[in-house]
């Protein structure tokens, strides 16, 4: 392990499904002697890729879990975390982004950018993270890299540069043209690992030059030097390098790199690009919340010889304790040292530090700011920050969605009750977006997810590692409730029942707001509500939004302001005012014309060509709403807004109509108003049910 922070890259590889992150990664490894065979995803030779090492991700082909390790190149550590590429496992690229300095975005060289490569950039922009794109698959029928690059540029607002050509396309992919060398990469050899560098091709030579002047132009942007050496002529590799390193650094450039993750092309030259382009920890700002200083801003320093400041960003629950995944962000841990949980505020020991590799672990002694680690039996959550010395700092915490499908669970039998109780408290303490809690009026445990595959995932893992043997519900939409328009509301609360009594009135207007979140404005003047009795009015008005008087439901979308109100000096208090609150939110409730609203999706569907009718009356026939059909050489791609309990078992009925061709991906949009017609079969069920 190099202690050179300047020789330390952290990033993640993320994309659409199957754009080839995992393939890429295990390539990485091989080629970075991690590994010493290389092995497929889906398993097919029995093995499976390395970073994929839980059975359902093997059989079923898919990443679950982030999973991090660790490889060297030329002198330098790279801390690799390859991420899930299906939106329901979102949480997994939100905790890895959190704790990155950098990233590869990969896009497949024939459907571009998809549906979850806007999601995944989405939260790049959001982390500000500086990013490479590898357009994978250059070897497919219908490649077109420079179709891609034009995409990046509209659909993600990037300014994608090439930093490569290809030398022939699709069966026909022979290597790349590097345009900061100006030399043709070939690759020989079993599996790649030899690199030939030649002359570039004379048919390509003209082409070569009007890119690299592109290149040159755009990296000149971000370097004075240079720009002077541009004018004057004299552009070295160097000088470009360092260009392309500023501009990639400032978020205003992401280079773009070509290759072949299944034949082995184009990898080396990308490996190289994570060096010379991605930031050193030192190279990225961080900071941090003072917890005694108000929760003052404070930026950290990628400094060994500082207290140390480390972030938790990923947990699992091990055979014989917790294994607790962390981002070194100042100073240095060892083996041994005493660090303060600054959420618990409390001390631990460290007992083992581990550095990963997918699920093999090796004991280390210590370890730098700018290390992905691992620490041994410690008790504690995500989003926990670890320190020592006498600082009190807080690493910001991860964004986490809300989860939108819920499913009921009950044990067939007494003994299963344990088992799902021991898996839902490791996999609520794993994964932020998967909730479980018992429904206290039908006694149910409730499961609560980013959608079907998620729950379903979760579902198998109880059965196969818990052994737990339950029955499982229809799945149940996370329905909302607002009003539609303002109501006046003049309420009192009156009671007396010998000696002190109870009063408190309060008047003002419940109204909708365009946003989902619910707001409480005092608006009285003159004392008319002592100021000590406001938060219990706003108490009152809070309880109330748990559960709407239409399906119980929470309330969204609803601004309570208290304009007027009366107070008695002895029969008043904060109890009285709460109950009042209650009281005058549930009666102008009623009268405020409420309605359901129910979660709606952007579903994506890529299909050949062929079967574009069929699919489209499929979307129609689940009330979804056609807003956008991309026909691209043999397929097309079908972006539709469509409710969420229209979707259950769309996967199914997909297969069927386009012969197992066509895939789809699904991620929440916004919540809207259901139909009347709707409306009261949501009502008729939900009252079935109580």
């Amino acid at each position: 392990m190099n202690s050179d922070v300047s020789k330390i890259r952290n990033l993640g590889i993320s994309a659409h499904i199957d754009s080839g992150k995992t393939t890429l990664t295990e390539r990485i490894l091989y080629y970075c002697n991690k590994i010493h065979a290389i092995h497929e995803v889906k398993g097919k030779d029995g093995v499976g890729a390395t970073m994929d090492f839980m059975e359902l991700e093997k059989e079923r082909g898919i990443t679950i879990t982030s999973a991090a390790t660790n490889v060297d190149w030329n002198d330098h550590s790279i801390n690799i975390i390859d991420t899930p590429g299906h939106v329901d496992f979102t949480i997994e690229v939100e905790n890895a982004l959190h704790v990155l300095d950098g990233a590869i975005l990969v896009l497949c060289a024939v459907g571009g950018v998809q549906p979850q490569s806007i999601t995944v950039d989405r939260q790049l922009k959001r982390y500000k993270v500086p990013s490479l794109a590898f357009i994978n698959k250059c070897d497919r029928t219908g490649a077109s890299p420079l179709k891609v690059v034009e995409q990046i540029r509209q659909k993600l607002s990037r300014n994608a540069v090439l930093v490569q050509l290809p030398v022939g396309l699709e069966s026909k992919f022979e290597g790349i043209i590097d345009l900061v060398k100006m030399k043709a990469l070939y690759f020989d050899g079993l599996n790649g690992e030899n690199i030939r560098e030649e002359e570039i091709p004379s048919n390509l030579l003209e082409e070569a030059n009007i890119y690299r002047e592109k290149l040159v132009d755009t990296a000149s942007m971000f370097s004075e030097p240079l720009t002077e050496a541009y004018f004057d002529g004299t552009v070295t590799e160097e000088l470009l390098t360092d260009g392309i390193r500023k501009g990639t650094l400032s978020l205003k450039m992401i280079p773009v790199f070509l290759g072949t993750s299944l034949k082995n092309k184009g990898i080396q030259p990308l490996i190289d690009g994570i060096i010379n382009y991605l930031p050193a920890p030192f190279d990225v700002e961080n900071s941090a919340m003072d917890l005694d200083n108000n929760g003052e801003e404070v930026i950290i320093s990628s400094d060994p010889d500082l207290p140390a400041i480390s972030f938790a960003f990923k947990l699992e629950k091990q055979q014989y304790g917790q294994l607790t995944y962390i981002r070194i962000y100042q100073g240095t841990i060892k083996k041994g040292d005493n660090l303060y949980n600054s959420r618990t505020k409390t001390r631990f020991k460290v007992g083992r530090l581990l550095r990963m590799h997918a699920n093999h672990m090796e004991d280390i002694s210590s370890a730098t700011c700018g290390d992905i680690v691992a620490l041994y039996g410690v008790d504690c959550s995500i989003g926990d920050t670890f320190t020592h010395g006498n600082i009190n700092y807080s690493m910001k915490s991860t964004f986490v969605p809300e989860p939108i499908l819920s499913l009921a669970i009950n044990p067939k039998e007494k003994k299963s009750f344990d088992n799902i109780s021991k898996a839902l408290d490791r996999f609520t303490r794993e994964d932020p977006t998967f909730k479980a809690f018992i429904d206290v009026e039908t006694g149910e445990t409730i499961i609560k997810g980013m959608g079907e595959l998620h729950l379903d995932i979760y579902i198998e893992r109880m059965k196969r590692e818990y052994g737990a043997d339950f029955e499982v519900g229809p799945p149940q939409v996370s329905y909302r409730e607002t009003i539609t328009k303002s109501i006046n509301f003049d309420y009192t609360h009156k009671k007396q029942t010998g000696g002190r009594g109870q009063f408190a009135r309060i008047a003002g207007v419940i109204e909708p707001n365009n946003n989902c979140g619910c707001h409480f404005v005092d608006e009285t003047k003159g004392g008319v509500i002592p100021k000590v009795y406001i938060p219990s009015c706003e108490s009152g008005f809070n309880d109330c939004l748990h559960k709407g008087s239409l399906i119980e439901s929470p309330v969204v979308g609803v601004t309570m302001k208290v304009l007027d109100g009366k107070f008695h000096p002895v029969d008043s208090s904060r109890l009285a005012f709460e109950l009042a609150s209650i009281g005058a939110f549930r009666e102008a409730y009623r009268k405020a014309s409420p309605k359901i609203l129910e979660p709606v999706m952007l579903l994506s569907v890529e299909s050949p060509s062929e079967f574009r009718s069929n699919v489209l009356a499929s979307i129609n026939q689940r009330r979804g709403l056609i807003i956008d059909t991309v026909v691209d050489n043999a397929f097309t791609n079908i972006s539709a807004e469509v409710p969420l309990s229209e979707v259950f078992g769309y996967a199914t009925n997909l297969r069927s109509l386009t012969q197992g061709k066509a895939e789809f991906t699904l991620q929440f949009l916004k919540y809207e108003k259901v139909p009347l017609s709707i409306e009261e079969e949501i009502k008729l069920a939900r009252k079935s049910l109580a």
